[in-house]
Order: structure tokens, then C-alpha cells, then sequence
């Protein structure tokens, strides 16, 4: 293995976002420097981080000016064209690297990798033209989802078809008349009974460490609860940790990744998407684990030995979104609650401006009744 990255030395982050913004917090509490690429004056990560630079992912002048100041490059947004990873790859090393990025910013690409290692997902079929739709959904069957191949995220760019009157508005949505028509891809809907997802980090050498399975709740496509554990079977949630495992095995991954899965029955899970950075549904092990996600992201691109994922706590954590980060003096006031906000001075619907955890002993998560009263009477 490598040498580790000294002190001191500077972690280049593609993205100014909330996850860049937690992972230079981890990075400086290692003893890195952080230096942010984004095109966002004033984003989350810049706030915390030594250094930014910004300009255009496709502005490869500042790219390769960036690539020279730093030591290792990783991204907390995938939605960047490859491109911009080139430019730095040349002067920099890339942690994940730049083929982990393609295949997870694409979905056609995602599936067929996750099929070809034997990870099972929904049926899928590609639709590159409209000629190709009815073929499509014919393939999976109704209902289906409907998504762009590429750049999705947060429920953003979908649309759910039930039934064959639903097709042209799905189509109108995702694929309007006067612009060229984008590949799409067909996905079967899936009956899952819950929503589960991996954290994976292994280093350079093929050391790796996964965090317990936990259990998702979205609303209106976004994020809304992670539950840690996921309240499944032992068989479920070892066939979910397999998966994971494999897909890093795969790619030969150097950093940490998030599987995203459907259980759809004991010990049955379907993968549903690949996130290779630091994810929204792993937020919780900031205070739940001795070592958080961030933490272990670093860790595993700077060479440093993986930590110990285990948690010492069970734990709920909400996604604050929109107008909810204005209860933050509420929940600051409500003991047991550990608020954090990402430092984003615009408020919109539908935008990630925060979120609170609450731990629970080890084996203590509440039922149906406390987990809905858990951030009350503060976001009531």
C-alpha cells in the first residue's frame, strides 16, 4: 500500500455541496486541508473548506490549476461530465476513480454492470429513441419508471407510468418534442416492503468496512428518515451487505460507495442505484459511529487504515427540508436532538437545508409511534 497522505496535505472535492461540506470538516479534523471545486460562489463546502475555486466543470484551464494544488481528488456530486475528471486525472490521482464515475452516472451502464457481477435489480430495458418505447415498457410491463440515463437525483428526472394513458405525459415530462430526445431507461416497478441501503469504503490495498444496513423513507422523491438499523432479518441484511461487498470488489474501489436496494421479501434484495461518495442515508453515523462516513472517505483515499464502521448507538435522522430548517432554534432547544444545518442562506421547496439526528442505546429504536414523535413537538 501506498504511503498515507501527510499532514497537511490538501483533498481537492468536485462538488461544493452539503457532503463536501461534512467530508472537509472530516478531512480538517485529520489534519487535511480542503480545497473546493465548484461553480457555486458561496456553496456549503466552501464556507469550511481552505481554499476554493470557482469556475465551470468545463472550464479545463481552472480544472488543471485545481489538479495541480491539490493531492488526491474525490467528489461529493456525481453529476459532473467525465470530461472534467480527465483533465484532472492527468496531474492528480482520482478516488473513486473516473471509470466508478461513469458507471454510476449512468444508468444503462449501472444495471448492466450490477447484472454482469450477478447483483439483482428490477427488469430494466434502455430507450434510445422514441421508436423504442412501446418495445420498452412492453419488456418490464406495467407499472414502470420511467428515468433520464443520466443526471437524476432527488426523484428528478422520473415519472411513473401505471398505465398505457400515462405514457405520452411521462414522455411530454422527460422527453418534450422540440429538444433531441434523451435515452431513457425502463424499470420495472417494484412492490418493495422497504428501502434499505450500504455503506462500503475499502482502501487502495482491497481492505474494506461496511456500515450497518439502514432503512429509508422518502417523500416526493427526496430523502425524508434514515433508520439505523434497518429493522429487517439477519439473512435480509447479510444478502444486502454481500451485494455491496461485490459491487466494491467490482470496481476496484478506492474510497466509498452507497448501494441503494428494494427488499422485496426475506433475504431478497434488488439494487437500485449506485451513489460512489458519501450519501444522505449515511448521515446518522456522524454521531452514531466512532468513525462517520466522511470520516472513512477520507480515511480510504489518503491511505489511511479503514475505521471501525460499528455503532455504538441506534439512531433516526431527518432530512430537513424547504421551510423545516426554520425550526431549527426549536429542535436546538429539544434535548436529545443534534441538529445541523448546511449553512445555505436560500430557502426553496424541495432542498436539502439540514438534518437532525436522535440516538438511541444499542437495540432501543422506538416503534411506529416513537419514531413518528422523535423530532416532536420541535418540527410539529
Amino acid at each position: 500500500m501506498p504511503d498515507p497522505l501527510a499532514p497537511g496535505a490538501t483533498i481537492g472535492i468536485m462538488g461544493g455541496g452539503q457532503l463536501g461540506r461534512m467530508l472537509a470538516v472530516a478531512a480538517a479534523r485529520l489534519g487535511y486541508r480542503a480545497h473546493v471545486f465548484t461553480p457555486e460562489a458561496g456553496s456549503p463546502a466552501s464556507l469550511v473548506s481552505a481554499e476554493t475555486t470557482v469556475a465551470s466543470y468545463d472550464d479545463r484551464d481552472a480544472l488543471a490549476r485545481f489538479a495541480e494544488r491539490v493531492d488526491v481528488v474525490t467528489f461529493e456530486f456525481e453529476n459532473v461530465g467525465l470530461d472534467a475528471f480527465e483533465v484532472v486525472e492527468a496531474r492528480v490521482p482520482i478516488r473513486p476513480a473516473r471509470g466508478v464515475l461513469a458507471i454510476a452516472q449512468d444508468r444503462i451502464a449501472e444495471k448492466t454492470f450490477l447484472n454482469g457481477i450477478d447483483v439483482p435489480t428490477a427488469r430494466w430495458a434502455p430507450i434510445r429513441g422514441r421508436e423504442e418505447v412501446a418495445a420498452a415498457l412492453e419488456a418490464v410491463g406495467l407499472p414502470a419508471v420511467v428515468k433520464t440515463a443520466r443526471f437524476g437525483y432527488d426523484g428528478k428526472g422520473q415519472a411513473v407510468v401505471r398505465a398505457e394513458g400515462e405514457i405520452a405525459p411521462a414522455l411530454a415530462h422527460l422527453a418534450p418534442p422540440a429538444r433531441p430526445f434523451p435515452t431513457l431507461i425502463a424499470e420495472a416497478f417494484v412492490p418493495f416492503a422497504r428501502e434499505v441501503s450500504v455503506l462500503v469504503a475499502r482502501d487502495p490495498t482491497g481492505n474494506v468496512a461496511t456500515f450497518d444496513v439502514v432503512e429509508n423513507r422518502h417523500r416526493g422523491g427526496i430523502l425524508d428518515l434514515s433508520i439505523a438499523p434497518a429493522r429487517i432479518d439477519a439473512a435480509t441484511a447479510e444478502a444486502a451487505r454481500r451485494c455491496a461487498l461485490a459491487v466494491a470488489e467490482a470496481l476496484a474501489l478506492e474510497g466509498l460507495i452507497c448501494i441503494e436496494f428494494f427488499v422485496t421479501g426475506p433475504g431478497e434484495v434488488l439494487a437500485n442505484e449506485i451513489a460512489p461518495r458519501p450519501h444522505n442515508s449515511g448521515h446518522w453515523t456522524i454521531e452514531a459511529c466512532a468513525v462517520s462516513q466522511f470520516e472513512q472517505q477520507v480515511r480510504a483515499i489518503c491511505g489511511l487504515p479503514l475505521g471501525d464502521p460499528a455503532r455504538h448507538a441506534d439512531a433516526l435522522m431527518k432530512n430537513l427540508i424547504g421551510a423545516e430548517i426554520a425550526a431549527l432554534p426549536a429542535l436546538l432547544a429539544t434535548a436529545g436532538l443534534i441538529p445541523h444545518h448546511y449553512g445555505k442562506t436560500e430557502t426553496r421547496p424541495g432542498r436539502k437545508m439540514g438534518h437532525v439526528t436522535r440516538l438511541y442505546p444499542l437495540h432501543g429504536l422506538p416503534d411506529e409511534a416513537g419514531i413518528a414523535a422523535a423530532f416532536a413537538p420541535a418540527l410539529a
